[in-house]
């Protein structure tokens, strides 16, 4: 590539997405008549100039290793001219202006044990934390919970059963992520921290740990002659944040 084709560099910010987008939804951006709903997973988007482009939307893991994105990347370049955009909730959004092949789309990638969904009135693939994977203070791993309820969820992901859409979110604690939802679920510690006044000398910074409490539950105090910290534990709410 020449360096009169290079993307000058910015200093903050994402990229400019509209470079990424599929042809067809970069001539009519702006310009949709309306959509439909052909099946579930699967969205038909009319332009005013007549161009249609089916959205196929596929439920993964949050975190996906490099052959599978490979797979999925490989199903794109077959059924979807080499587009494919990945949505805040973990899916695979798939752009199709030939009709014919939304069908064998669906089948290759329901074939990788991979599903078709989350559209209209279904339940969406949940956004979450990835809690011990990134965090330092979760009070547990927001993935095991995830996989176990859209275990139980699967189903409705992929029909149309519910009044409405509906959102569900996972959260690991009450001060940071998740939330974002019809459904907030948020996994937090259930107990005070406990303080090793011998300990707390030697090992902790104080200020830090003072510092990181959101609800100043935390304060400096000398114990039986040396600095060391104390909870007030009215004020905790059990969030994790001074655990590291």
């Amino acid at each position: 590539m020449a360096m009169a084709d290079m993307r000058p560099p910015i200093e903050s910010g994402c990229p400019d997405g509209f470079q990424y987008m599929h042809p067809t939804m970069r001539r009519n951006f702006g310009l949709w008549k309306y959509h439909t709903d052909p099946k579930p997973g699967v969205l038909r988007h009319v332009a005013e100039s007549g161009e249609e482009i089916f959205t196929v939307k596929v439920g993964t893991q949050r975190i996906l290793d490099i052959f599978s994105l490979r797979e999925l990347t490989s199903i794109g370049d077959e059924f979807a001219d080499g587009y494919i955009r990945f949505t805040i909730r973990s899916n695979v959004e798939y752009y199709v202006t030939d009709e014919s092949k939304v069908d064998p789309l669906i089948e290759a990638v329901e074939k990788l044990g991979y599903v078709v969904g989350g559209t209209k009135n279904s339940v969406a693939a949940m956004s979450h934390t990835q809690g011990w994977l990134h965090c330092d203070i979760p009070g547990t791993d927001a993935s095991g919970v995830v996989k176990s309820m859209m275990d139980e969820l699967i189903g409705e992901f992929k029909a149309w059963n519910m009044p409405n859409r509906v959102h569900i979110t996972t959260s690991c604690c009450q001060i940071n992520c998740g939330g974002q939802g019809d459904i907030a679920i948020n996994i937090q510690h259930t107990k005070p921290p406990k303080i090793d006044h011998a300990q707390v000398s030697n090992v902790c910074e104080r200020p830090s740990v003072v510092a990181r409490c959101p609800v100043a539950a935390i304060r400096p105090a000398m114990v039986d002659g040396k600095p060391s910290l104390e909870v007030d534990e009215k004020k905790c709410i059990c969030c994790g944040a001074c655990y590291p």
